[in-house]
């Protein structure tokens, strides 16, 4: 008879002695640890794998279960609990039931948080030691749970880490477990280590601009105590600078370099010369193509030369920019010339514009001086053909709190402007022009958001013949009073609208998110422009739209009912760069 004939006799003999059966289990317990439990204990994982055990491991896993019912219960507080299992045979199959009483919690009777390093011997860290202390987050009185522990430990390191001291860390932490008195007495030791100063940057992967454009991006000076707010604000601006496609910044956290830790700068560059097409369609100004041509490094000197062009249906620009990288103080200034043709609501402008300006950035605020000086020929119809000129002063001021977000659901943007022209100097006219636009996002619930938004312009001036249009206003479009045709709310002639001295707009929004990309919404718009304040009658337009967070970026599409008109309208932006 062949041996593995009785092979096959042997393994058949021992499954009759031994028979497999299914497993069920159990769990008697509070609501608050039932869950754990049922999840963790291995007769638990074996029931809803499937397993078949016999009684020797049927056996096993009930006293293995048992212990990790212990285990897991002294990660929650409670040390003195009392676990009881049954087992039985239900038919074919093992029916285990365990019944637990956990006990009463253990709560945290005192705290005894101790520094060393630093933090400990400097004057100045008195605040922060207060700070930490109080943003230990287990209490006196607090149910102790291991993970609540650990997280408590995290947090004490958080702002250190965040801070001066990169190098922070846990000296010795100990939890002290009274069962009879249901306590935990903590005890916990922070070294801080040293204070952490800024160095000089460390410069590395630039190969094909200059390395003073990277050091004048530097938001901080050697000296300045470590702030890791400052490192990822350092980061922020060079890839945002244009001439870095990822940049990474760092320290290390050497207790050795602390007095003067350099600033580990790793950048990868974009290409000097990049030539670039788009492409898009709005209601305000019809379809759109636009190509452009910058050279990032004129002279060698990091100086930036861009070419652009943009046809639209209404409007169509030449521009070219010379800008000049940051300085040191953080301001960048640019020369550029544009050329411009438009017809919008019957009124056709071509103009020429030299100006020169002065921006700086800091934090949420953008700031720019400019100095612009532009001729203009302009024509309604048969009624009006005038050139004007003007050689305009102005200073704009922008603080944005919204992050980068497509649709925030938070923050601010406002928006003011300054200026103003001389007729004694390469002007028509003597005016003064002021404009302001604030918009307000708030949460509306756990999808939605509410924006409000208020426009006001005004030109002060004893007459509007000899001031380009450019510092004149009109209303109506997408961004103003949806369910008006863009622009076309302002002084009415024969064949024409024609820009006025002010302005006032005002809208209140809804939006509902169905998802990460769509959404819904509700809005109403407000608002005129005129000669005078007096003059001015705001008209309604109501509506409804659709958000989509497209990978080009937001596209809004909005059905706007004008009041004043009678008529729906639609609204529709979109626009694609290659």
């Amino acid at each position: 008879m062949p041996v593995r004939f009785f092979k096959a006799l042997l393994l058949l003999a021992a499954l009759v002695a031994t028979p497999a059966h299914a497993l069920t289990v159990e769990v008697e317990a509070p609501d608050e640890i039932k869950a754990l439990l049922t999840q963790h204990l291995e007769t638990a994982r074996a029931a809803r794998s499937g397993e078949k055990p016999d009684a020797e491991e049927v056996a096993r896993l009930q006293r293995q279960s048992e212990l990790t019912a212990r285990d897991l219960l002294a990660t929650e507080g409670y040390f003195s609990p009392r676990v009881d299992s049954t087992v039985a045979r239900t038919g074919d199959d093992w029916r285990l039931v365990y019944r637990v009483d956990p006990g009463a919690r253990t709560r945290v009777r005192s705290v005894k948080l101790a520094f060393g390093g630093a933090l400990k011997t400097r004057p100045d860290a008195a605040s922060l030691r207060g700070r930490v202390e109080r943003g230990f987050t287990l209490k006196q009185g607090m149910p102790f749970r291991q993970a609540d522990w650990e997280a408590a430990k995290l947090a004490v390191l958080r702002p250190l880490l965040a801070g001066a001291y990169p190098a922070a860390q846990i000296e010795s932490s100990e939890a002290r477990i009274d069962p009879a008195a249901q306590a935990a007495d903590l005890t916990l030791t922070v070294d801080s280590g040293p204070a952490f100063f800024y160095g000089q940057p460390a410069i590395s992967g630039s190969q094909r601009y200059p390395e003073s454009i990277i050091r004048n991006l530097n938001p901080v000076k050697p000296g300045k105590p470590v702030r890791q707010q400052d490192l990822l604000d350092y980061q922020m601006a060079l890839e945002s600078s244009g001439y870095y496609a990822q940049a990474t910044v760092h320290i290390e956290p050497d207790p050795v370099l602390a007095a003067a830790v350099p600033l580990r700068v790793e950048v990868v560059e974009r290409p000097q010369k990049l030539f670039s097409v788009g492409a898009g369609v709005s209601t305000d100004t019809g379809a759109r193509v636009q190509a452009s041509w910058l050279d990032r490094d004129i002279l060698d000197r990091g100086m930036r030369l861009k070419l652009d062009a943009r046809l639209e249906t209404m409007r169509q620009t030449g521009a070219a920019e010379l800008a000049w990288p940051r300085t040191t103080k953080g301001y960048e200034h640019s020369l550029g010339v544009q050329l411009k043709q438009e017809d919008i609501k019957g009124q056709e402008t071509r103009s020429t514009v030299l100006a020169a300006k002065r921006g700086r950035t800091r934090g949420q605020i953008e700031s720019t001086l400019s100095l612009q000086y532009q001729t203009e020929q302009q024509s309604i119809a048969d009624v009006l053909d005038v050139r004007n000129q003007a050689l305009v002063a102005n200073y704009a001021w922008t603080k944005r709190t919204v992050g980068r977000a497509f649709y925030p659901r938070r923050g601010y943007v406002l928006s003011l402007q300054g200026g103003g022209a001389a007729e004694a100097l390469l002007s028509d006219t003597d005016f003064v022009r002021l404009y302001g636009r604030h918009t307000q996002y708030f949460r509306a619930g756990s999808s939605g958001r509410l924006i409000l938004r208020g426009e006001f312009g005004s030109v002060l001036a004893d007459t509007r013949d000899g001031i380009p249009t450019d510092f004149l206003f009109r209303a109506g479009g997408d961004n103003s009073v949806r369910g008006y045709a863009y622009q076309s709310l302002g002084r009415t002639l024969t064949g024409g609208v024609a820009s006025v001295r002010y302005l006032a707009t005002g809208s209140v929004e809804y939006n509902y998110f169905f998802n990460r990309d769509w959404g819904m919404a509700l809005f109403v718009d407000a608002g005129d422009a005129a000669d005078n304040p007096g003059a001015l009658s705001p008209v309604f337009g109501y509506g409804t739209g659709v958000r989509y967070r497209s990978p080009v970026g937001p596209v809004n599409l909005d059905l706007a009912y004008g009041e004043a008109t009678a008529k729906f309208r639609l609204h529709f932006s979109l626009g694609v760069s290659f």
